[in-house]
């Protein structure tokens, strides 16, 4: 990308957009264009279409998502499939049709099936069953960068796709009920911390294992991509590294200094078993994550602590 570049970040005001304009003025990109949702609705294509006539970007960044935790899926799968399907095609299709030279698709390592092998390769993709409390999104990011394969495939189309990994940090969704495992952790034990409770109750027997990625270090490597990788096949964004749900909620305990006990309510879902990226190709491609776990939660949790307001979302 050219530092003049004209560049559209797609969803700037989420916890990944944001942080990819961090990125992006960290590095001297400053020709960065953004719409709010009530400026442009990415779910109305002849708004969209408009859009990419009027402002011509040259780069895209395709950050823009409805996102949720297990709950929020299973109770809303046809709302997470609908928006993310329009949204994504209708900013895809305008990208191409409207001449974009290079665009990026962030989708969701929940894309690969249920019973991946470990870590799962980004050839795994379509080989089994995914699962069941967030299928509906996952179809939606299948859907988003099989499109952009097949503009590449057909039209010669530089559009790529990378695939993070659980992600949180600045900027992150604390809800209750519509966030992700590790925000809402922090809210738990923050406001049980608050209150004085003895006890903080978790979802399931926090035997699942996953990965998580500071949202910083996925910004860095969604820039690093645009500038060096034009493959058909999607990236993962991982660290490689993995931990049980139930050491999660240990570093979140310890971080935001909760002193009561963990309880887990086994009547709720854990999801699937094991989630861990390979990361392969993207160390291949010569990046490397940097901020580790409990850095990162701590950096986290000063983020909400300084943003109460995200906390209401």
């Amino acid at each position: 990308m050219e530092k003049e570049g004209k560049i559209y970040v797609a969803g700037h005001r989420g916890m990944v957009g944001s942080a990819i304009v961090r990125e992006l003025n960290r590095q001297g990109y400053n020709n960065i264009i953004t719409r709010t949702h009530s400026e442009l609705d990415l779910t109305d294509q002849r708004s969209v279409r408009e859009f990419f006539d009027e402002e011509r970007p040259e780069y895209v960044f395709l950050a823009a998502a409805k996102v949720g935790g297990i709950e929020a899926n299973r109770r809303h799968p046809a709302d997470f499939m609908w928006e993310n399907m329009m949204l994504e095609m209708n900013v895809i299709n305008a990208a191409w049709k409207s001449g974009v030279k290079k665009l990026q698709f962030l989708g969701s390592s929940c894309i690969y099936p249920r019973l991946a092998p470990q870590p799962m390769p980004e050839s795994c993709l379509l080989t089994s069953s995914l699962e069941s409390t967030n299928e509906a999104y996952a179809l939606a990011k299948i859907s988003g960068l099989k499109y952009c394969e097949y503009l590449r495939r057909q039209y010669g189309a530089d559009f790529i796709s990378v695939m993070p990994t659980n992600l949180y940090g600045p900027n992150d969704n604390y809800h209750p009920l519509h966030s992700h495992v590790l925000p809402a952790m922090i809210r738990r034990f923050h406001e049980a911390k608050i209150a004085g409770d003895k006890k903080v109750t978790c979802w399931g027997d926090g035997s699942p294992l996953r990965e998580f990625l500071y949202v910083d270090d996925l910004a860095n490597l969604c820039v690093y991509l645009m500038n060096t990788y034009s493959g058909e096949e999607t990236v993962n964004a991982g660290t490689g590294k993995e931990l049980s749900i139930k050491e999660l909620a240990e570093t979140v305990k310890k971080v935001t200094g909760f002193e009561g006990e963990i309880e887990w309510d086994t009547t709720k879902p854990n999801g699937t078993p094991r989630k861990l990226l390979n990361v392969d190709k993207a160390t291949s491609l010569g990046w490397k994550y940097s901020v580790e776990l409990e850095e990162g939660v701590k950096l986290a949790y000063e983020d909400f602590l300084n943003n109460p307001m995200r906390a209401e979302r």
